[in-house]
C-alpha cells in the first residue's frame, strides 16, 4: 500500500508518492498558462484537473493508494468546493474534494490549507508537538500546532497567518485590508522596500548580495520586515503559547538574516515574566507543505 501528498500551487505542483517500503518516488509539474477566459471561468479549472489526473496516472498506477492528502492554497467550504483563490480564479465553484475523490476510486482523500499543512510537517521533523511556523515567501504563510494538531483543524478552515494586521496605517494586501504582515513582511514587500530606500528597483539577488555586505539600505529594509513578522509572532504567542517558532519559505531560507533579525525583535517584545518561545529557521525548506501532505494520507493528525 502507498500514500500520496499533493501540494497544488498556483504555478506549480508537487507530487510525493511513499511506500510501505520506504521507497519514495517523485514528480512536478507547472500549470499551463491560462488562455483568454480560461484564467477566470471553470474552463481553466477543467483544463488543470486533467492535466493533475495526467501526472497522478503517471506516477501511481498501478499502485494501490491507501491514501491521498491534498496541500492547498485555495479556500475551500464545508462541501469541498472552492470558495476563493486569487492565483486561479477559474477554480471558484468547483466542487474540488468531489473531483479528487472520483480520480483515486476507494482511497480515501484530505485537503488542508498548504500553510497548515506545512506547520504540521514542521512540527512532526522537530519532535515539537506545540509550534508556530511562518513561511515567507511570495506571500506569507503558516499555521499554528497544538498538541500535535493543527489549528483550528483539518477541514474546519485554515489559519491565516499572513492576514494578521500588524500596522493598521501599513500597506494595501492583496487581501483589500491595510496593514496585514503580509503586506509588510513578503518577499515582494520587501523588496519594494528597499527598491524605495535605494531609489531605484531591487531585485531579489541583489537584495541578499547586499544584506550580506551589510549595506545600510538592504539591511534596513530587511529589518522592517523582521520587526512586522516578530509583532506577529508576539501576538500569536499571547494567545497559544507554543513552544518553538520556526520561519521558513523560500525567500527566508535565502534570508539567514531575516531569522537573526525576528528572533532578536521577538526577544525585545517579551513581557515581564512572560517570555516568548525562541526563533528559528524551519528545516523542510520549499518541501514542508508536500511534506504534511503525506502525513495527512497517512492519517495524522488523527
Amino acid at each position: 500500500m502507498s500514500h500520496l501528498g499533493i501540494d497544488v500551487g498556483g504555478t506549480k505542483v508537487a507530487l510525493r508518492l511513499e511506500h510501505d517500503d520506504l521507497s519514495i518516488r517523485e514528480s512536478s509539474f507547472r500549470w499551463a498558462e491560462p488562455d483568454g477566459t480560461d484564467a477566470i471561468t471553470s474552463g481553466g479549472a477543467t483544463r488543470d484537473l486533467e492535466l493533475l489526473a495526467r501526472h497522478i496516472r503517471e506516477l501511481c498506477e498501478p499502485e494501490r493508494l491507501a491514501g491521498v492528502g491534498v496541500a492547498l492554497p485555495a479556500t475551500l467550504d464545508a462541501t469541498g468546493t472552492v470558495t476563493a483563490w486569487p492565483g486561479r480564479p477559474g477554480w471558484v465553484g468547483v466542487e474540488l474534494r468531489g473531483a479528487l475523490s472520483a480520480l483515486f476510486g476507494e482511497a480515501e482523500v484530505r485537503c488542508a490549507d498548504d500553510g497548515d499543512l506545512a506547520a504540521l510537517a514542521e512540527a512532526h521533523e522537530a519532535g515539537c508537538p506545540d509550534l508556530l511556523y511562518l513561511g515567507v515567501g511570495t506571500g506569507i504563510g503558516g499555521g499554528i500546532v497544538l498538541n500535535g494538531r493543527p489549528v483550528p483543524g483539518v477541514g474546519r478552515g485554515s489559519c491565516e497567518v499572513g492576514h494578521l494586521i500588524v500596522d493598521r496605517d501599513g500597506p494595501l494586501c492583496d487581501c483589500g485590508r491595510r496593514g496585514c504582515v503580509q503586506a509588510a513582511a513578503s518577499g515582494p514587500a520587501t523588496l519594494r522596500r528597499a527598491a524605495r530606500r535605494r531609489g531605484e528597483e531591487v531585485a531579489f539577488t541583489v537584495l541578499r548580495e547586499a544584506v550580506r555586505d551589510r549595506k545600510q539600505w538592504a539591511v534596513a529594509a530587511l529589518r522592517e520586515s523582521g520587526r512586522a513578522l516578530a509583532t506577529a509572532v508576539a501576538g500569536v504567542c499571547e494567545l497559544v503559547r507554543p513552544s518553538l517558532v520556526l520561519i521558513g519559505g523560500g525567500f527566508a531560507a535565502a534570508m539567514p538574516e531575516l531569522v537573526a533579525m525576528v528572533a532578536e525583535r521577538t526577544t525585545a517584545l517579551e513581557r515581564p515574566g512572560h517570555p516568548l518561545p525562541p526563533v528559528r529557521a524551519a528545516t523542510l525548506g520549499g518541501l514542508s507543505s508536500l511534506h504534511g501532505a503525506v502525513l495527512l494520507a497517512r492519517g495524522l493528525p488523527d
